[in-house]
């Protein structure tokens, strides 16, 4: 069993995947070719917004948006607690500071209410400026846009989507990617819609932000990629990688997408009993895990080394929060001592001991649904 079945989507897309593969070596653009803007073209349309740019991968995504706001020394960027290491640590690689905000038990998500805390926090502290929040939507859920635009509006703060996991996903019909005033997305290979290597986007409607991600992402390039106005990056989603993935978006918007909810509602159908995840009225996941919560750790590793005897595979995401990490011990407001710091964040650093996610792709059968379920019953009884 496979926790995430690269090779059986490989099978079913082989015929379509290879030519296009090959298509793209032959034309001998292996840099921005054709496929690369009618990908971009393709992605705008799909999420519903004017403007996409891709580039070489998820981190570079965000640190694009960073770069296109001038967000630098002097600013706070707050984060949610409970994410992947990226989604914080463009932060200080642009001289900002990130804030940590807890999350919601249930979604796993950013707390509204604990980023407008966190806010109020660095104001009466005086000396940073609050100007972004990160906004996560984790394993494929959006996070809750409606409560942190009201937030984000009420102290001025830009909204920056990393909806590096949650592709695909919707709040009422509108989709993930379209809610930052900038959202960001990745291709890895585990995401909803992943290449065959490294890749990412970055969705805006604001045509002079556009303007600034297209040239930083090219060496700060002005009217000609020669006459370079700024010191930008080198960033650039290749045409293989492209072409990979206008065969992988074509198949998830035509029924990966159905599978893959289809899949989880099977899981929590017959998880019962099991903390199992929660999508609020309205919303819709993509489902990059499918991530159920236990007791505590003692219960969630015990679980995890029975499922391994049996041959079935899961994942630990996160095993330890964005304030706990080496390397923002010095670099994060409010970083305190270890003894203190478990108090932070206490709804992020409790599900880091407690979360476990179940295999989970579009391709997954329902024998292997069965078998992952009876296990996990099996184990918590």
């Amino acid at each position: 069993m496979q926790f995430r079945d690269l090779q059986k989507q490989y099978q079913v897309l082989k015929e379509d995947m290879d030519k296009a593969i090959l298509d793209a070596v032959a034309s001998g653009a292996y840099i921005m070719g054709k496929q690369v803007k009618e990908l971009e073209s393709q992605l705008a349309e799909y999420v519903g917004v004017k403007h996409c740019l891709t580039c070489a991968n998820g981190t570079d995504a965000l640190t694009l948006a960073l770069k296109a706001w001038g967000v630098g020394p002097g600013d706070a960027v707050f984060v949610p607690d409970f994410t992947f290491f990226s989604s914080a640590e463009v932060v200080p690689l642009e001289g900002a500071t990130p804030v940590f905000v807890d999350v919601c038990e249930d979604t796993f998500n950013l707390d509204a209410e604990d980023l407008e805390r966190a806010v109020n926090e660095v104001l009466a502290e005086g000396r940073l400026k609050p100007r972004v929040v990160v906004a996560v939507d984790l394993f494929g859920l959006p996070a809750d846009y409606p409560a942190i635009r009201k937030v984000a509006d009420k102290y001025g703060l830009l909204i920056l989507e990393d909806g590096a996991q949650g592709f695909g996903g919707s709040i009422d019909g509108k989709r993930a990617c379209s809610f930052g005033d900038i959202s960001t997305t990745s291709f890895f290979p585990a995401k909803p819609v992943g290449c065959y290597g490294d890749g990412g986007a970055v969705f805006t409607d604001n045509d002079d932000w556009a303007a600034l991600i297209e040239s930083y992402r090219v060496h700060g390039k002005g009217a000609f990629k020669y006459d370079n106005v700024r010191i930008g990056m080198n960033s650039r989603l290749d045409t293989v990688q492209a072409a990979v993935l206008q065969v992988k978006l074509k198949a998830f918007a035509d029924y990966e997408l159905e599978a893959v909810n289809a899949a989880a509602a099977r899981y929590t159908e017959l998880l019962q009993g099991v903390a199992t995840p929660v999508i609020p009225e309205g919303f819709r996941s993509s489902w990059a895990q499918y991530t159920i919560r236990l007791r505590d750790k003692e219960q969630r590793d015990a679980l995890q080394a029975s499922l391994k005897e049996q041959g079935i595979p899961s994942m630990v995401y996160y095993p330890k929060p964005m304030h706990l990490q080496t390397a923002f011990a010095q670099l994060s407001f409010r970083a305190e001592p270890k003894a203190e710091s478990r108090n932070l964040c206490p709804v992020a650093t409790s599900l880091c001991d407690r979360v476990l996610s179940l295999p989970m792709h579009p391709y997954i059968t329902e024998e292997d649904i069965e078998t992952v379920c009876n296990a996990v019953l099996t184990a918590l009884k």
